[in-house]
C-alpha cells in the first residue's frame, strides 16, 4: 500500500493550499482516510477524518473552519483544502487510511502516506 500525498508548497498568510493524496493498493471506497501535520520539532497529530462514503468528518479544533476534508472515490483521491492559512500551519502533512474510522481519529492508521510540506510565511 502506498499513499502518494502532493499540493505542499510555500505561502504567505492567508493564502489557500488543496492537498491531495491518491492511495494505490488498497481499495479506496472501502477506506476510510485522514489527514495529520507535524510542526517542526513536534509530534504528529491528528488534523481531520472522513469516512468512506464522506458521511462523516472529524476535524481538530485548531483547524475547525479553515480546513475541509473530501474524497472522490471515483478517483480514489482524498483532498484537504486547506484556508486562512496561519505560520503555525507550517509543516508536513500526512494522509492516512484505515479500514476503521476510530484508528484515524486516534491517530493509529494501518497505513501513513510520506509528508507533503507545508510552509506558510508571515
Amino acid at each position: 500500500v502506498q499513499l502518494q500525498a502532493s499540493g505542499g508548497g510555500s505561502v504567505l498568510a492567508g493564502d489557500s493550499l488543496t492537498l491531495s493524496c491518491t492511495p494505490s493498493g488498497l481499495a479506496f471506497s472501502h477506506y476510510h482516510m485522514g489527514w495529520f501535520f507535524r510542526a517542526p520539532g513536534q509530534e504528529r497529530e491528528f488534523v481531520a477524518a472522513i469516512t468512506w462514503s464522506s458521511g462523516t468528518t472529524n476535524y481538530a479544533d485548531s483547524v475547525q473552519g479553515r480546513f475541509t476534508i473530501s474524497r472522490d472515490n471515483a478517483k480514489s483521491t482524498v483532498y484537504l483544502r486547506m484556508t486562512s492559512l496561519k505560520p503555525e500551519d507550517t509543516g508536513l502533512y500526512y494522509c492516512a487510511s484505515d479500514p476503521l474510522y476510530s484508528d484515524i481519529v486516534k491517530g493509529t492508521p494501518a497505513y501513513w502516506g510520506q509528508g507533503t510540506l507545508v510552509t506558510v510565511s508571515s
